[in-house]
């Protein structure tokens, strides 16, 4: 060995230099892909308002049928038929770029078309672990998502999973807020559950940052995601979701989940305007509540397995129907949220694949926020640790892809071309050693060593070395700044609204 090669491999080996990157705000870098042409997008759209004029939605909350009916919608008993004149107004309205605003203004995003904004899993109702194995989700354990969703700045957005079933239904709200605010520093999300919970967790957001009631109702501080009951139906909790966030000045992310061949037709267009027309009616209503509230488009739709009828995700009917999505959120106008997941039910390959697939026919479909984007098992039974370390690297891998190819000339290296004889190498080389430490992406789970290496230590799989890194992670969590004071700030308020009873969720 020469001793420039020995200088090299002695370099290589010491303490690498720290790779600066950053994650917290993500432009996507892609042209938006697409599968239907322009005529049939217009298709789409243009069916999607025959349904909702000719066949109308079922919408179960009488508040809601008396607002549209005063804005011109025909109401029959619980049917709304909404015409295309209340949809143009509705859609003139709705913002195309909503500030949303963190406790820590370094985390802000600008949630608009060509932002990359992703949120871990959200809605699970258990938890899994390599420690405790699969079981209901506890405070303990949203607590412990919350800090290492924390710990990622790839995941900008916090989840509300695992759900805390240890605490009554009527004070979850206020432990999970609670929770929010005190481990955490990113964008907020509350459940819509009712007027009471809703105002409730906006007050103690309101108390935890600081915020007068003005500050609160004239930025995107918190957002909630609604769900209609496909097909064709609101029911009284998301509607009366849309109604209060809209005129509290908070987004709502409108966003029917249509699975193919059972709340939707078998067909991926048929799916997709179905899903239009929910999306559509929810965003009227919105706006009919406060003209330019914050309002998301959103598309979550995939199909079943025909034998069993259980959802599937990273399918060829999911990746086509996140880039129908795309496509019918640009033609009107609006910023729109995607969805990955997975139907597997540990941190195997199928699931971590089903994830992929969903993520980059997210990011391929030009989604501003990408929900379920990691830990997500069962269809969303289940927030899986293991299978958030195993996600983050595949969310990391996509943010790298953002961040601009240097093809400058030191980037198309001549000179260490001509400085390499035919059949030699370039690790030793000056142009390698200048950069070896920074080049490229390292992984925090994938495992490169060779075969004999990886024996020798254990021959862990992918899933072992995630556990270690969440034991690791929690371990070294360490509270933002200005967490700790928020908390202080909202305990009194908690501990007596708990006294008071909390609010009870609507049902129907």
């Amino acid at each position: 060995m020469t001793a420039p090669q020995r200088r090299g491999r002695a370099a290589r080996q010491a303490a690498p230099v720290a790779r600066q990157v950053n994650y917290r705000q993500l432009r996507n870098p892609f042209t938006p892909q697409v599968v239907f042409s322009e005529d049939e997008v217009a298709g789409l759209h243009a069916t999607a308002l025959r349904v909702l004029q000719e066949l109308g939605i079922r919408i179960l909350l009488p508040e809601a049928r008396k607002m549209l009916g005063a804005a011109g919608a025909i109401v029959d008993d619980d049917m709304v038929r909404i015409g295309s004149d209340m949809v143009a107004a509705a859609l003139a309205t709705a913002p195309a770029s909503i500030p949303m605003r963190a406790p820590n203004p370094a985390r802000d995003q600008t949630y608009e078309n060509g932002a990359l904004i992703f949120s871990a899993a959200g809605g699970c109702p258990n938890v899994s672990d390599a420690t405790n194995g699969r079981r209901p989700g506890d405070l303990a354990s949203f607590t412990d998502a919350i800090k290492l969703v924390q710990s990622f700045d790839v995941i900008h957005k916090m989840p509300i999973a695992p759900e805390a079933q240890d605490i009554p239904i009527n004070l979850r709200h206020l432990e999970t807020t609670l929770a929010q605010l005190a481990y955490a520093d990113k964008l907020l999300t509350v459940f819509a559950r009712g007027t009471g919970q809703a105002e409730q967790c906006f007050a103690m957001v309101q108390m935890g940052l600081n915020l007068s009631a003005d500050a609160f109702a004239a930025a995107t501080w918190v957002s909630t995601v609604i769900n209609s009951n496909s097909p064709r139906m609101l029911d009284v909790p998301m509607a009366q979701g849309i109604i209060d966030f809209a005129r509290a000045g908070q987004m709502t992310i409108i966003t029917p989940f249509c699975l193919a061949g059972a709340m939707a037709p078998v067909t991926v267009a048929g799916a997709l305007v179905l899903q239009h027309a929910e999306a559509l009616a929810g965003i009227v209503l919105a706006q009919v509540a406060k003209a330019g509230a914050p309002v998301s488009y959103g598309g979550f739709s995939s199909n079943v397995d025909m034998k069993s009828g259980a959802p599937a995700f990273g399918t060829p009917e999911h990746i086509k129907m996140q880039l129908g999505a795309g496509q019918l959120a640009r033609h009107i106008g609006l910023p729109w949220r995607s969805a990955a997941g997975s139907a597997g039910n540990t941190a195997d390959p199928q699931s971590v694949h089903e994830n992929i697939m969903g993520l980059w026919g997210a990011m391929s479909a030009g989604a501003t926020l990408t929900l379920h984007s990691a830990g997500w098992l069962e269809g969303g039974l289940t927030f899986g640790f293991e299978k958030f370390i195993c996600d983050i690297e595949a969310v990391q891998t996509l943010a790298e892809l953002c961040a601009p190819v240097d093809a400058s000339a030191a980037g198309m290296a001549f000179d260490a071309i001509r400085g390499v004889d035919p059949g030699g190498h370039f690790f030793a080389c000056p142009h390698t050693m200048e950069r070896f430490d920074t080049a490229f992406y390292a992984p925090i789970n994938a495992d490169l060593s060779t075969f004999g290496t990886w024996t020798a230590n254990g021959a862990q799989k992918a899933e072992d070395r995630a556990a270690e890194i969440v034991r690791q992670t929690l371990a070294d969590y360490t509270q933002p700044a200005g967490c700790a004071e928020a908390a202080e700030r909202v305990a009194r308020f908690v501990a007596d609204t708990r006294k008071a009873g909390g609010a009870q969720p609507l049902t129907g």
